[in-house]
């Protein structure tokens, strides 16, 4: 009797099992379902920070140029993923961003055709978002931010050109020629790499540059860090010096106005540096050339 209800035990256990396995797969595939999708990637946990496009600043989205302060928002160092890409970057006071125009030579629509235009100079004022000072002109029926010169104030007459002729022009401070139509020995400061594509070298406070020769069509400026580039003489400049000479003297006075600056303290133990740390006298590099680059496509 005992054997015999045991043999019924193990074959009713025997056909429950692929009713068991079947339930266990619907449960399983039922959870798959609720899950992210698989190219989403693992779950990353709780962020403190809103990520993706909350974390863009409004400044970058914009299309249509504005001489207005925009409104920017604090990254804390974080790119649009959410994690920490650069580090000692956190708070701050609130800054607003004026949008600069580093293409000097940017004809108004309908007056592409003329040589050079003059533009006035409205105000020069203090800028959060960089060291220099920028300078509000205004010319036709238009307006824009520019980086200051060392010397420049409100209501002097600025002058741009794009042409070269064959003899070097007396140009004054603030001013935007070619380096083709300057003197060799000019201090200039933003310096086009490409031309057309907008000033990206020789923008921070108080510095400038000097245009030691022109040879067969190119142009090569020593940067203040002594290094030589080779460009094109087409290649917009400023004549003069950067704004805001005296901004490598500023005293910080105290660890908060660092905070006010948005830089962050560097945490954990303290390290003592070894010999690594102690000054190199090293060669200067060799000319950077800029001349066979790939052209600029337009879009």
């Amino acid at each position: 009797m005992a054997l015999t209800c045991l043999t019924r035990a193990l074959r009713a256990l025997t056909l429950s099992q692929p009713a068991l396995l079947s339930s266990q797969v619907a449960a399983q595939c039922e959870l798959r379902a609720r899950r992210v999708p698989s190219s989403v990637g693992p779950c990353r946990g709780f962020l403190t920070t809103a990520p993706l496009e909350q974390n863009k600043t409004f400044w970058k989205q914009r299309e249509k140029y504005t001489v207005k302060p925009i409104g920017m928002k604090k990254t804390g160092g974080r790119d649009h993923t959410g994690r920490v890409r650069t580090h000692g970057i956190g708070g701050g006071h609130k800054q607003r961003y004026r949008w600069i125009d580093f293409q000097r030579l940017r004809h108004e629509p309908g007056k592409e055709t003329q040589s050079f235009f003059e533009e006035k100079i409205v105000e020069v004022r203090y800028d959060p978002c960089r060291s220099a000072d920028i300078a509000l002109i205004a010319g036709g029926n238009r307006k824009r931010w520019i980086i200051a010169t060392e010397n420049m104030q409100a209501g002097n007459v600025i002058k741009t050109s794009g042409a070269i002729g064959r003899m070097a022009v007396l140009a004054n401070e603030g001013d935007a020629y070619p380096l083709g139509a300057l003197p060799v020995g000019s201090l200039v400061n933003n310096l086009e790499i490409q031309p057309g594509k907008g000033a990206e070298y020789i923008r921070a406070a108080g510095t400038s540059g000097v245009l030691l020769r022109k040879v067969n069509g190119t142009a090569i400026v020593q940067l203040p860090s002594k290094q030589q580039v080779q460009v094109l003489e087409t290649c917009m400049v400023t004549v003069g010096r950067v704004s805001n000479i005296d901004h490598n003297k500023q005293i910080i006075g105290k660890a908060g106005r660092n905070r006010w600056f948005g830089v962050r303290p560097s945490s954990g133990l303290w390290q003592r540096k070894g010999g690594w740390a102690g000054r190199k006298i090293r060669a200067l590099p060799s000319m950077k050339s800029y001349i066979n680059l790939p052209p600029i496509t337009a879009g």
